[in-house]
């Protein structure tokens, strides 16, 4: 069981998210007020404030002075990478998947880590190495840290059977993505992993997601180049 304690604020954005995603709260309905919330979670409302300010900013409600608090029109970012899991990518081409786990463990966040998730630095994350085959032969590692304030049980998930990414989209609907792609050798560990020559170089593709109003994860997913190849449409 986590002993992390999740501010206030926090579980009070993750309430409202998680209603707007089950449909429970829909487009133009009105939430509770800030009293209602302050007495429901047991917290001031300057809490409350915080929580439903940021999830103004964040555009998934519009706050109406004197009349209260709605759900907005839910966007959702389409961009060229599709957040697909691999398995079933496979599993479309009539091949076969397989994972190998290499590391599964819990860390401390560095400086450059707690940047990205915007938390503060030595805060726990989760940790992930998985290798993907396709027809028993490697094509991508994903090397993957995950914010337990948002995937508490990561750790006890089986991820020989199930993907780290189809398990996210479970527990952390998608909220938003950030990402970037670059071409670059592989350090020696991955190299081996893929099963690659020294000279090969690799796609490497970096993203963060968002749900429930943080950072999800942040993962650097390597693929060899003459294996794979990044495909999308607009």
């Amino acid at each position: 069981m986590s002993s992390i304690q999740e501010p206030a604020y926090r579980r009070i954005k993750a309430h409202v998210l998680a209603q707007i995603h089950r449909g429970v709260w829909q487009e133009g309905d009105l939430i509770p007020g800030e009293e209602a919330l302050a007495r429901e979670f047991g917290v001031s409302r300057m809490t409350v404030n915080r929580a439903i300010r940021e999830l103004s900013d964040e555009q998934t409600v519009e706050r109406i002075q004197g009349s209260g608090t709605y759900v907005t029109q839910q966007k959702y970012q389409s961009t060229l990478v599709a957040i697909r899991n691999i398995a079933d990518e496979i599993a479309a081409r009539g091949h076969v998947h397989r994972s190998d786990l290499q590391r599964l463990e819990r860390v401390k966040a560095t400086e450059s880590l707690a940047r990205q998730f915007r938390l503060p630095t030595a805060h726990v994350l989760f940790h992930s190495v998985v290798v993907h085959l396709e027809n028993a032969l490697p094509i991508q590692v994903e090397d993957r840290y995950v914010n337990p304030l948002v995937a508490a049980e990561y750790m006890q998930q089986d991820f020989s059977r199930l993907t780290p990414n189809a398990y996210l989209m479970r527990v952390a609907p998608l909220q938003g993505v950030q990402f970037s792609i670059e071409a670059r050798l592989p350090p020696a560990d991955v190299r081996e992993m893929l099963q690659m020559p020294r000279e090969e170089p690799c796609l490497v593709l970096h993203r963060q997601t968002q749900s429930q109003g943080q950072v999800a994860a942040v993962a650097t997913l390597w693929h060899p180049a003459s294996r794979y190849q990044f495909t999308g449409s607009f």
